[in-house]
């Protein structure tokens, strides 16, 4: 069964067109990388995806039905918008509370998810002074409350060290492994190489490919390669 599917999405401000006529699906038990230069259509592809943003045209489904729809939404998906929202004089422990009640979700698991991102030692600090990778960390233990069967992360991988890149590698493909589904918007290609098990190209707002990341990049080219001849630009970026 698909764990995400986008049919013929798109997105436009007035004459801009943000996100122009995209399909494509997420296969569960999955990750997937989500690729595409500056500007490609990603961040308002996911927002699109996660209801909070109303498409022009076309439709988006999170385990078969539009995220409005969902019973109870932060079971079946945890999400990491970039840059996230945090109140900076709350601790991480605090927003994690308000985050857990306000979704009706059991306060036992706060410490559980601390523990889960290593974020233990820090919990009782303000956000306000958490570094970029403890806001990753944070995010992500957020998105994790609810025990989700689908993850949707954008750029993730934003501010952590190598040791973090490493762990984040290694709790995703875990995730997978234990049957969950990742939607991982990145532009750290030899990481996303590593890390996922199909990809999504974009650009312009629309699909250029999708697949088994086996399938699309041959032995003989990377994935950086493969990325660079689809979108036509001659550097890597968001």
């Amino acid at each position: 069964m698909t764990a995400i599917t986008v049919d013929r999405l798109t997105k436009r401000y007035g004459e801009l067109v943000a996100v122009d006529d995209l399909s494509f699906e997420v296969r569960r038990g999955a990750v997937t990388g989500f690729l595409g230069p500056n500007g490609a259509g990603k961040t308002t592809t996911l927002k699109m995806v996660l209801g909070l943003a109303r498409p022009t045209a076309g439709h988006a489904l999170v385990a078969g039905r539009p995220y409005a729809e969902l019973d109870e939404p932060a079971r079946t998906v945890g999400a990491v918008l970039e840059g996230g929202l945090f109140h900076p004089g709350r601790s991480g422990r605090a927003h994690l509370r308000v985050q857990a009640k306000a979704a009706g979700l059991p306060s036992g698991r706060i410490e559980e998810v601390l523990a889960l991102v290593g974020l233990q030692a820090a919990a009782d600090k303000r956000v306000g002074g958490y570094s970029m990778g403890m806001r990753q960390r944070l995010g992500l233990a957020t998105a994790l409350l609810g025990e989700p069967e689908i993850l949707i992360l954008d750029e993730p991988a934003n501010g952590l060290d190598p040791a973090g890149i490493r762990w984040l590698r290694t709790f995703l493909r875990g995730f997978a492994d234990d049957g969950g589904t990742a939607l991982v918007s990145s532009h750290l290609l030899a990481e996303v190489a590593q890390a996922v098990d199909d990809v999504v190209v974009i650009g312009h707002g629309r699909c250029l490919a999708q697949g088994a990341i086996g399938d699309l990049v041959d032995p003989d080219a990377s994935l950086e390669d493969v990325y660079l001849d689809l979108t036509g630009t001659t550097e890597v970026l968001r």
